[in-house]
C-alpha cells in the first residue's frame, strides 16, 4: 500500500463520526513555498532541542549553510547569491529535514490533524456552531506558529469544506498581520485523490478513467498491430496504474462508477490484434486479465492480510477488530473479523466494512500464510483459476430506449472445498443461510 493510501486510510474517523450523524469540517492547509522557506537557523534550532548534536549537528549545519546558487538561460548566467533559506530538493536529507521541522505541529493541535509531507489538514465533527470554536483555536495556533518559525501558510490556498452538516460555519487565519476569511469548496485534491464534500467517488473515477484514455489514444495512434505481450506490457505499466492509484481509499460501489472504470479495461483489450470482435469474457480470459472489480476485491483482501500480519506499518486496531473465539464458536479461521453495523451506505462501503465478509470466508490455509506471495497464491487457488472459472453473459434490451445492457454472471469454484463463489459484474456476493447466495 503506498503511504498516501495509508495516510488517506487512517481518515476513516471522518466515516465514523459521519455514521454517527455528527458533520465535518475539513480544513485543507498550504505552506508558502514550503520546502523553499525552511529558515536554516531555526532548523538547527529544533534539531538541537530534538537531540541532534555533537558532530552531526556540526555536519548538518555545514550541509545546510554557505550555499550559494544561480541561474542559467541559453549559456547565459546570473550572479551567484548566498541561499538563506530552504532545505536542498532533491537530496535525501531535504524531505527528511523538512519533517523533522514540522514535526511539533500536532502539540499546538487540539482537535485532529493528518501530515503527509507538506500537506496538512485539521478536522473536527460538527453537531452546533460552538464546535467550530475549536478548530478556529486550531487555526489561531497554527498562526502563532508560522510567525514564530518562519514558515507561512498561503491564505489564498487553505480552503474548509463543509461536510453533511448545514450550520454556519466560517474560520479565518491569520498570515502577514492581517485576517483571512478561508474559501468554502466543495472539492478538494487530498493526495492525488479528488475529495467532495458528498464523499462519492464519482469524479475521483471520471478523472482516472479520462487519463488512462488518454494514454489509451496515444497507444491506439502509435501501435497499430499490438501483440498480446506487447499490449500486457503496455497496459500493466501505463494505463490500469492511473485506475488503480491507491485504490483501496475510493474503491467505487456504484454501479455507474464501477462500470465507467470497467470501459477502460474494455476498449483496452479491443486493441490487440484479432480481439476486437471477441467478447469482453473471453479477451480477459486469452490474456490472463480479470475484471476491475474483482481486481480491487483481490487487492482488498491481500491489503488486509498485509495489516492484520504486521506487514504495513500501521495499527490494525485502526481498522479491525479481530472476534473473540470461544468454545462455542469454532468456525472460521484464527482471522475472523467482527462485523460492524453501518448507518451510512458510504461507510457500509469503505475499505475496512467492506472486506469483512470477504475476508471471513476465506480457509485458514489462506489466512496463515507465511508471506505476501504464498498468502496470494493461495488466494487465487481458493478462488479457482481464470481457466475453471465459468461466465455467463446475460443481456437485457430496455422496451422504452431500446438499448442493451449486459450482466457477467461468474462462478468461481473453491477447489480445496468443493465450493464455490458467485460474482456479479466482478461483485462477490454474500452467501446465505444454506448456502443460498442473496441477491
Amino acid at each position: 500500500m503506498r503511504s498516501n493510501s495509508k495516510h488517506y486510510l487512517k481518515g476513516t474517523t471522518y466515516l465514523r463520526s459521519l455514521d454517527e450523524g455528527y458533520g465535518i469540517d475539513v480544513i485543507y492547509l498550504d505552506y508558502r513555498k514550503a520546502f523553499d522557506t525552511v529558515a536554516h537557523q531555526r532548523l538547527i534550532k529544533k534539531l538541537q532541542q530534538i537531540g541532534f548534536g555533537g558532530n552531526l549537528i556540526k555536519w548538518l549545519s555545514s550541509f545546510l549553510t554557505d550555499r550559494s546558487m544561480r541561474v542559467t538561460i541559453n549559456g547565459s548566467r546570473s550572479s551567484w547569491v548566498n541561499v538563506l533559506s530552504g532545505v536542498p530538493q532533491g537530496s535525501v536529507l531535504g524531505p527528511l529535514l523538512f519533517l523533522l521541522f514540522v514535526n511539533d505541529l500536532p502539540d499546538w493541535i487540539k482537535t485532529n490533524i493528518r501530515m503527509f509531507a507538506d500537506d496538512t489538514k485539521i478536522w473536527t465533527r460538527i453537531s452546533g456552531v460552538n464546535d467550530s470554536e475549536a478548530l478556529q483555536q486550531d487555526l489561531d495556533s497554527l498562526s502563532r506558529w508560522s510567525e514564530e518559525w518562519l514558515l507561512r501558510f498561503n491564505q489564498n490556498k487553505c480552503k474548509v469544506m463543509h461536510i453533511r452538516h448545514q450550520f454556519s460555519t466560517q474560520y479565518t487565519i491569520r498570515q502577514d498581520d492581517k485576517d483571512w476569511i478561508l474559501q468554502e469548496v466543495e472539492e478538494e485534491r487530498d493526495l492525488g485523490i479528488v475529495t467532495t464534500a458528498d464523499f462519492k467517488v464519482s469524479r475521483q473515477c471520471a478523472e482516472v478513467a479520462s487519463k488512462a484514455n488518454k494514454v489509451l489514444g496515444m497507444v491506439s495512434r502509435q501501435f497499430k498491430d499490438l501483440d498480446k505481450e506487447g499490449f500486457l506490457i503496455i497496459y500493466k505499466g501505463y494505463v490500469r496504474p492511473h485506475l488503480e492509484y491507491a485504490i483501496q481509499a475510493w474503491s467505487p460501489y456504484l454501479k455507474g462508477d464501477v462500470n465507467h472504470l470497467e470501459k477502460v479495461q474494455r476498449r483496452a483489450t479491443r486493441l490487440v490484434k484479432g480481439f476486437k470482435k471477441l467478447q469482453y469474457e473471453e479477451r480477459l480470459r486469452r490474456l490472463g486479465l480479470t475484471t476491475l472489480q474483482q481486481r480491487r476485491l483481490r487487492g482488498d483482501l491481500i491489503e488486509t492480510y498485509k495489516i492484520l500480519t504486521g506487514k504495513e506499518k500501521v495499527d490494525r486496531n485502526d481498522f479491525f477488530k479481530l472476534q473473540t473465539r470461544n468454545f462455542h464458536n469454532t468456525r472460521g479461521h484464527s482471522y475472523k473479523l467482527e462485523t460492524t453495523r453501518s448507518r451510512l451506505e458510504l461507510r457500509r462501503n469503505f475499505f475496512s466494512q467492506r472486506v469483512t465478509s470477504h475476508w471471513n470466508k476465506l480457509s485458514e490455509k489462506v489466512v496463515q500464510a507465511e508471506t505476501v506471495n504464498t498468502f496470494k497464491n493461495r488466494l487465487d487457488n481458493e478462488w479457482g483459476t481464470l481457466s475453471s472459472c465459468l461466465t455467463l453473459r446475460l443481456t437485457t434490451t430496455s422496451t422504452s430506449t431500446s438499448k442493451s445492457f449486459s450482466t457477467f454472471i461468474s462462478v468461481l469454484p473453491n477447489t480445496e472445498s468443493g465450493s464455490f463463489s458467485v460474482a456479479i459484474d466482478g461483485h462477490f456476493l454474500p452467501v446465505g443461510q444454506q448456502g443460498i447466495y442473496v441477491m
